[in-house]
């Protein structure tokens, strides 16, 4: 079936209640320059994501206007024009293109940029470089069909570590010289991803297999260079992010292997053929969400997921001391990376008032400055952090965010994150200030499947047990009711990629609970989207749902498109055309036959997106229509 035209949106009868949560915008991905004279982040201030540079004054610091941790936005009296520290001069664009960009990286000599160039909104990237100043732009890894991506500057000279994954899947890591151009194949393989590599190059530090079940090694670098040394072998679980130790003697480790909380481990070059491994910090009450290490490898700053939001702490590697910091200024740190003198941390953070910005934290201090992004805006809804139990007793967490001034059970929305390992967290969402203003509650669990409750509960969804995934979504909606807070002829269920698929799920499975249903970029049948998604895509998905083959039966069960027969209500399908994650023939499978059945379903096509929605018109585009959708199907009586 052909694409269909993009729909337009229709004209509301009145504005958007929230548009300013529309017009503020973000800075994503931050990376302070060596000299800590400016920082480059990935900002969509102008319309589009693109690389902006922020110059800094006193090396680094605004001198005048320093933020107190527990102090959300630009100090009192100072109005946030986003550009930047008021004694600063203002942040300047660099030219890499008309595509969006999603990520930059300073080198350590300070006179390149790498830049994750994103060609039509897609999952396709690519990976180039610029100055600073915007001259010398050029490819560094594009491979046609293919999609590459940085890890990280090696520390000597301006050479990069890179994935590239070909058109077949196969993965090859490479050294890239951004001055020359000069490549070196390292390893290569399927499900691969280079993590790490010694400032000498003779040390690589591999991850291999599918999410939720990914090992990490270290091998000599070039193939055929010998065997790899299995990192924390024979434990359970997954190890999804490690550094390297300037020397290569020490793999700093981000794993549950052998646990249940992601914590930090350490495996040293005397423990490599004993298989033991060292905790360096770990907690019962939390996971490790991410960590960034010092240049010298003498520190790194953790950073913690407490039930969502975000905690720090400083380590030093060769005592084992934990400091903690102060909390950020915002609920949720995204990305973090350390000054090349290890004094200064440099954050992307965001909370449900704030929109991505970035701030500069003393790691002697504790001292956050705010040094670009758009001010905190009054008005947002507030994000209550509830718990239920599904039927069979799992405990579930949930945000709820209430409408204003609501006089007995409201319309409520259940919106349903990606992954399933994503977690609802208390971020910036324009969607919800324009639901919430308008008079529509939002609830946002993480149901079981979701990353951040422990290793058990993130396999609890797995393959058979997505069943109860699909119960729990009911169970969210019986607990609003059982609140008090929603109107239970007045519920919407709503999702994003895998959010996407368990909203149709919900929906065929519990027909009559939602009044209404919204499916962004999900799938709607297994067996279509193993043969159509990415090959790496989706060998990595067979640990998560089942193999296309072996247990075909299975897949068909929970497929929804193999139950529309069951489908009751309207139903909204948005979908990017350039999206291969989740390709476009998912949406039109499911809009073909919710139509056959003659179930109301419009449907909202972006030419110019893929698996997320990257610019800011479209964005803007997508929260109207959404809003237009559940008001017309939420806020009229019902009969």
């Amino acid at each position: 079936m052909a694409p269909s035209p993009a729909l337009s949106v229709p004209a509301l009868s009145v504005p958007l209640p929230a548009p300013e949560s529309l017009t503020a915008w973000n800075c994503r991905t931050p990376a302070l320059s060596p000299d800590h004279g400016a920082v480059a982040y990935v900002s969509d201030r102008d319309g589009r994501p693109r690389v902006w540079i922020q110059p800094l004054s006193d090396a680094g610091r605004p001198a005048e206007h320093p933020m107190p941790a527990a102090e959300h936005g630009w100090p009192a009296g100072e109005e946030d024009t986003g550009a930047g520290p008021p004694d600063a001069a203002p942040a300047r664009p660099v030219d890499t293109g008309p595509e969006p960009v999603a990520d930059v990286s300073w080198a350590p000599t300070g006179e390149r940029l790498a830049v994750l160039v994103a060609p039509g909104g897609g999952e396709h990237t690519e990976v180039w470089t610029v100055r600073p100043d915007g001259g010398d732009l050029r490819p560094l890894a594009a491979p046609p069909g293919g999609s590459a991506s940085f890890v990280r500057w090696t520390g000597r000279g301006e050479v990069l570590l890179v994935t590239e994954t070909s058109a077949s899947g196969l993965t090859a890591a490479v050294l890239v010289d951004a001055a020359t151009g000069g490549r070196q194949v390292v390893a290569a393989g399927p499900l691969l991803r280079p993590a790490a590599v010694s400032r000498d190059h003779a040390t690589l530090l591999l991850r291999r297999g599918p999410r939720g079940a990914r090992r990490m090694s270290v091998a000599a670098c070039g193939p055929g260079a010998g065997d790899e040394l299995p990192l924390l072998a024979g434990l359970p679980g997954s190890t999804d992010y490690g550094i390297l130790s300037p020397d290569g003697e020490t793999a700093y480790l981000l794993s549950d292997a052998g646990r249940d909380r992601a914590a930090l481990l350490a495996v040293r070059g005397d423990e490599l053929e004993a298989r033991s491994h060292d905790v360096l910090a770990q907690r019962e009450d939390a996971e490790l969400d991410q960590f960034a290490l010092s240049a010298d490898g003498r520190r790194a700053v953790l950073v913690w997921n407490e039930h969502g939001r975000s905690a720090l702490e400083v380590l030093d590697t060769g005592t084992g001391a934990v400091s903690p910091l102060p909390p950020p200024p915002a609920d949720v740190v995204t990305s973090i990376r350390i000054s090349l003198d290890g004094g200064t941390a440099v954050l992307a953070a965001e909370g449900p008032d704030q929109p991505s910005h970035v701030l500069l934290c003393d790691l002697a201090t504790g001292r956050y400055d705010q040094v670009a992004g758009a001010g905190r805006l009054t008005g947002a809804p507030h994000a209550e952090l509830v718990r239920l139990r599904a039927r069979d007793g799992l405990e579930l967490a949930a945000w709820l965010y209430r409408p204003p001034n609501g006089h007995g059970p409201a319309p409520y929305l259940v919106h349903l994150h990606g992954g399933p390992e994503d977690q609802e967290r208390p971020a910036f969402n324009p969607l919800y200030h324009n639901l919430v203003a308008s008079g529509i509650g939002v609830l946002a669990p993480n149901v079981r499947g979701s990353s951040g409750y422990g290793r058990a509960f993130r396999e609890a969804d797995d393959r058979e047990l997505r069943f109860h995934a699909i119960d729990d979504v009911a169970d969210c909606a019986t607990e609003l009711v059982r609140l008090g807070a929603a109107d239970p002829r007045r519920i919407a269920c709503m999702g994003w990629s895998y959010g996407g698929y368990l909203t149709l799920a919900a929906l065929v499975t519990h027909p009559g609970l939602f009044r209404t249903g919204i499916d962004v970029c999900g799938m709607s049948d297994f067996e279509s989207f193993y043969a159509r998604t990415e090959p790496w895509i989706a060998a990595a998905a067979v640990g998560e749902y089942g193999h296309p083959e072996t247990d075909r039966d299975l897949l068909r069960a929970l497929s929804p498109l193999r139950h529309f027969d069951r489908l009751e209500a309207p139903l909204l399908v948005v979908h990017g055309v350039h999206d291969t994650n989740v390709p476009l023939h998912q949406a039109q499978q499911a809009v073909q036959a919710a139509r056959a059945r003659g179930v109301v379903c419009e449907e909202l096509l972006f030419p110019d997106e893929g698996h997320e929605i990257r610019r800011p018109p479209n964005r803007a585009a997508f929260v109207g229509k959404v809003v237009e959708w559940l008001g017309r199907h939420l806020l009229a009586p019902v009969g």
